[in-house]
């Protein structure tokens, strides 16, 4: 069986007085720095929390900003675009006027540029007339004569330059 000897009471003695001397140095500070350490890791999940919490609010808030900032793009885009369509409208139509008064002008020009050149023609026609008739007749010809000479010119010139005129209608 087992044998008390001094040794063994000794033994005894010795680990009762190893484990109060062990529980006064070592057990109370590591049981403080467990405590503390707890503690702080609490105090940093906590804190880690508060600030994944106040992270989620900021996204959602900048998340809104983006939303937001996105549609009023849009609407800058869609306004822009509609400010570009009316002011192309309106120099289409600018230039469309420009344009038509452009082509009349020129219509107008050619026109008057038309009548000089029969007005002139008209004259050189009416030299040419009496200088040939006076020629012709060998002798002067007389201002009744020389209108009548011009009158029946003119009708034979009109007739051919109507129905040329007519041709060129027909060809159009």
């Amino acid at each position: 069986m087992l044998d008390f000897t001094v040794t063994f009471v000794i033994t005894i003695v010795n680990l009762t007085v190893l484990f109060f001397i062990l529980r006064a140095i070592l057990f109370k500070p590591v049981t403080k720095f467990m405590n503390d350490r707890t503690a702080r890791i609490r105090n940093e999940i906590d804190s880690a929390e508060k600030d994944r919490a106040a992270a989620k609010i900021l996204l959602e808030q900048y998340t809104d900003k983006l939303k937001t900032a996105r549609e009023e793009a849009e609407t800058i885009i869609k306004q822009a675009r509609e400010q570009a369509d009316a002011l192309s409208a309106v120099r289409l139509e600018e230039a469309k006027r420009e344009t038509d008064v452009l082509i009349a002008n020129a219509r107008k020009r050619i026109e008057a540029e038309q009548k000089a050149a029969a007005l002139l023609f008209k004259a050189e026609l009416a030299h040419l007339v009496i200088t040939t008739s006076s020629h012709l007749l060998q002798r002067e010809v007389n201002a009744e004569d020389s209108r009548r000479l011009i009158d029946r010119a003119m009708e034979e010139l009109g007739n051919v330059v109507a129905g040329s005129e007519r041709e060129d209608y027909a060809d159009r």
